[in-house]
């Protein structure tokens, strides 16, 4: 009798795996499969991003969501006659919420690197970004060298946390604890920075030259870049099934690029034509 108990004990313990095995296997399943059918029925793709990544896409004082990747994004899929539609995401669980299928696409600064691309399928790079160090000039910071025992902050999950941690020498190595405090947002920084409680923050340049040229001083603030720091290219990150979703975007972008559209939203959030448009491999 007794072990008849334990072998009905042991059976109820193994449910719970059974099914958990049974869910994992089914979002595996789900990240391989072509979804740009569904979306074509539902006339709407959805968004994932930080809506406050000025300039890429970001909430105005009226709450209204603007930005250049949302202008972007509208444009390609308008071609197609599907809405784009943004839903704001915690940036540091990005790839967990395109994994479990919450959205469909991350488009908001997304950069390429090797760490993601095991996760994502990338679109075609469509702009060229750089990591840069922004501190207070009453701080005397003039390069990256003068941060040695400075503490610096990042944004959790971004591509300057990631920077760090590829090139420790860098910067890593030399801040103090050798550990960056990590943010929600570059505005929580910004706010630290102000009040002294950090001595700089290691951010995407197209943000930093945005937000500091509409801050009330901005002559405050000066940004200071490495040619060692690695390249940091812009392109849309989909789930590794999506081939026809990718070849869509790709297709939409190149599209944007010879009817001149692309040119226009490029001055309109740059003031130039600084779009970099790569292969559609």
């Amino acid at each position: 009798m007794k072990k008849k108990w334990c072998r009905y004990l042991l059976l109820l313990l193994m449910i719970p795996l059974f099914l958990l095995s049974g869910c994992t296997n089914e979002t595996q399943r789900a990240n391989h499969r072509d979804t740009w059918q569904r979306i074509e029925r539902r006339h709407r793709v959805i968004i994932g991003l930080d809506d406050s990544f000025v300039p890429m896409g970001f909430r105005q004082k009226n709450g209204k969501l603007v930005g250049y990747d949302i202008d972007l994004a509208r444009a390609v899929f308008k071609q197609y006659g599907i809405k784009a539609d943004f839903q704001t995401i915690d940036w540091s669980m990005k790839e967990t919420e395109l994994k479990n299928g919450t959205i469909d696409l991350l488009w908001n600064g997304y950069s390429v690197t090797p760490q993601r691309a095991r996760k994502v399928a990338f679109s075609r790079v469509y702009l060229r970004n750089a990591q840069v160090l922004v501190t207070k000039r009453k701080d005397g910071i003039k390069n990256f060298n003068d941060m040695t025992g400075k503490t610096l902050g990042t944004q959790s999950g971004s591509t300057g946390q990631q920077a760090l941690e590829d090139k420790p020498k860098l910067l890593l190595d030399k801040i103090a604890k050798k550990k960056p405090v990590l943010y929600d947002t570059y505005p929580d920084a910004f706010i630290d920075l102000n009040a002294g409680r950090i001595q700089g923050i290691l951010m995407d340049r197209v943000y930093a030259e945005y937000y500091i040229q509409h801050m009330a001083n901005p002559r405050e603030y000066s940004i200071y870049s490495s040619p060692q720091m690695p390249a940091d290219l812009f392109a849309v990150g989909m789930r590794k099934g999506d081939q026809t979703l990718r070849n869509k975007i790709n297709q939409g972008l190149g599209r944007l690029q010879k009817n001149g559209q692309l040119a226009k939203i490029n001055k309109k959030w740059f003031g130039v034509n600084s779009s970099y448009l790569g292969p559609d491999k």
